[in-house]
């Protein structure tokens, strides 16, 4: 098998590798017929001298590999008909600005396998950034937080470098008592949460904070959809059946918005299910919510302030519960300050894909090379000889719309 890694072609630049060099040569020790070329690109966290060091093949033309590994989407104009990629597509949502891609996938006859639809036996995702987007989120929550209450800035997250930085930043923010909600329960939320432990912020009961306006500290809760979700009809909420009939559920965070600051958004949404607040909920007096880090970055999804996707260096703006536009950010007190990046992990580019490389030779490699009898790369296969795969059939209108 021959396996080549792309550089990243997508507009902002992405600065992660699937593979770091040394993860490359542990690669062959682990299969010795395995063979990798790697796309040069001045871009990377990783210089392509790094690369070269280690013997890995540098060349721009990777037509003859048998899987291209990339992060980001891969440009429409240079995708090579009738190969297999692997790269995080987002299309399953019917992302309107990455239809021109699905389309181009299906035309080219190309095999797509997403990662983020890898999971093992059990249901649990093999390979992501989530745990370093909830990490990377909530610090942006907490500049947020310090800016609107005139304290301190503490440095972005890609001036830090490193994780170790960030975290020695992160415990000296002196936080006033604030109140902070963290939805999820998936890599994203463990990501935000080990921050939120890192700084000994004060973990509470659902009933502790609904029940108490004010502690003398800061604290967070953690809530799944079950807190927020409950039955039409009244009856006991069922994890099972939420996730395969989200729509006979309808939301019930307003509870928690009405004794919230800041909002850490890390749950995954699914377009049929309920959103966690409505534009005229944002609007009552008792909305309490100031700040929101919606990791999760699903526009006009489960929050209607996400109006857009925010950059690395300019990552807040400021929403206007009241006239429901975007303004200026921290120019009024009114406002409330949004948080959404939808590419947080690139702020610690070297970390996050060291991760990633591990999580990809230890979960999903085998699979490929292996062979896939669990069904693993199948079920995150989208595309593939011209067709959508049967998981991904309700697509198709859509794509071709």
């Amino acid at each position: 098998m021959k396996i080549g890694v792309l550089r990243e072609g997508k507009v902002p630049i992405d600065r992660r590798v699937p593979l770091t060099p040394e993860q490359c040569i542990e690669i062959f020790g682990h299969y010795p017929k395995i063979k990798i070329i790697v796309q040069p690109s001045g871009k990377r966290v990783i210089m392509d001298e790094e690369y070269e060091e280690k013997g890995i093949l540098l060349d721009d033309d990777v037509s003859d590999c048998d899987i291209l590994l990339g992060i980001k989407e891969v440009p429409v104009d240079e995708l090579i008909p009738e190969k297999t990629y692997m790269f995080f597509s987002h299309t399953t949502k019917k992302q309107e600005h990455n239809k021109k891609l699905l389309k181009a996938i299906l035309d080219k006859k190309i095999r797509l396998i997403d990662y983020e639809y890898l999971r093992g036996p059990q249901g649990k995702r093999l390979i992501g950034f989530g745990h370093w987007a909830g990490l990377i989120g909530t610090y942006n929550g907490f500049r947020a937080l310090c800016i609107r209450n005139k304290m301190p800035e503490p440095k972005p997250v890609h001036n830090c470098e490193k994780l170790k930085n960030v975290l020695k930043q992160a415990t000296k923010i002196n936080l006033p008592p604030v109140k902070i909600a963290v939805t999820g329960n998936g890599r994203v939320a463990h990501g935000a949460i080990e921050l939120l432990e890192h700084m000994k912020i004060k973990k509470v009961s659902v009933k502790e904070y609904l029940e108490t306006e004010r502690f003398n500290v800061p604290v967070y809760v953690h809530i799944d959809v079950d807190e927020y979700n409950v039955h039409k009809e009244g009856k006991a909420f069922d994890f099972s059946d939420f996730f395969a009939n989200p729509a006979n559920y309808k939301g019930n965070f307003a509870r928690f918005a009405k004794q919230t600051d800041m909002l850490v958004m890390a749950a995954y949404w699914d377009p049929k299910a309920p959103v966690l607040m409505t534009k005229e909920e944002m609007k009552a007096e008792d909305f309490r919510i100031k700040v929101i880090a919606d990791i999760t970055c699903d526009i006009n999804g489960a929050i209607p302030s996400t109006l857009r996707s925010s950059i690395i260096q300019d990552p807040f703006y400021g929403y206007n519960p009241f006239t429901e536009k975007e303004e200026l950010a921290f120019v009024s007190p009114k406002n409330i300050s949004i948080m959404a990046v939808d590419n947080l992990p690139c702020e610690l580019p070297y970390d996050a894909s060291v991760d990633f490389g591990n999580n990809l030779i230890n979960h999903v490699l085998p699979y490929l090379i292996k062979g896939d009898s669990e069904g693993v790369i199948a079920n995150a296969t989208i595309a593939e000889n011209g067709k959508l795969t049967e998981g991904f059939k309700y697509l198709e209108d859509w794509v071709n719309s």
